[in-house]
């Protein structure tokens, strides 16, 4: 493969995802008290199981208006369990929101994606993402890729596709056309580009029947990572 772009997905191709911490629940409520003092709120299972129904509701009325692979704002999830958090400074918000979500999982850079990330940056390859994510992603993704020397920088930002700014997620094939036409203004045809994910439903199949090279990355460890940096060499 000699691809002339790369675009990668990024939780768990090159974010590994890790348990929660198990002091979450204690945690959270020292996070709450922290940030909105004496108001109540609720634990972090009720939080969870009223954040969970609040996305089946935005999902449910996205389709009804026609959009088969919604997307949700987390804030505005959030702010319909914890209305004190609309009145947070929009800083503070992304404090809160980073401090959640580390709650709900881990996250540390996928071993040997850092030494193939550095290798394409030093090439002058053009690198984009296409993640289903939310805003509170690329602060999450400086901070995992900070220790080896990179941010989210590197990839540029006409090629940075983010699901909670369309409104929808992959599969969408409209995700993959918007990224199709971003790469065609750059005068890249589908079939220079590789696409790297973890999912065959989200990335690699979609990627595929819009006609672009793809990498299944299948959480090996460091081995998937070292395999594609030798096929693209």
């Amino acid at each position: 493969m000699k691809p002339r772009a790369v675009i990668c997905d990024v939780y768990r191709t090159i974010l590994e995802i890790l348990p929660s911490p198990a002091d979450a629940a204690d945690r959270w409520d020292k996070l709450c008290r922290a940030t909105f003092g004496g108001a109540a709120f609720p634990d972090l299972a009720a939080f969870d199981a009223c954040c969970r129904a609040g996305i089946a509701r935005d999902h449910e009325a996205s389709k009804r208006r026609g959009i088969a692979f919604p997307e949700v704002q987390w804030p505005r999830i959030v702010a319909q369990v914890l209305p004190r958090f609309t009145v947070l400074q929009p800083g503070r918000q992304m404090d809160f929101l980073l401090a959640q979500q580390a709650l709900a999982r881990g996250l540390r850079l996928m071993p040997g994606a850092a030494d193939v990330l550095r290798q394409w940056r030093a090439s002058g390859l053009p690198l984009g993402i296409a993640s289903n994510a939310q805003a509170y992603t690329r602060p999450e993704l400086d901070a995992a890729l900070g220790p080896a020397g990179l941010d989210a920088a590197i990839f540029a930002p006409d090629l940075v596709l983010w699901s909670w700014q369309l409104g929808f997620s992959k599969p969408d094939p409209h995700f993959f056309q918007t990224l199709l036409a971003r790469l065609a203004a750059r005068g890249l045809a589908p079939g220079e580009v590789l696409m790297v994910g973890d999912r065959a439903d989200n990335d690699i199949a979609p990627a595929r029947a819009a006609g672009m090279m793809t990498w299944h990355l299948h959480a090996r460890g460091d081995g998937d990572w070292r395999e594609l940096r030798t096929a693209l060499s």
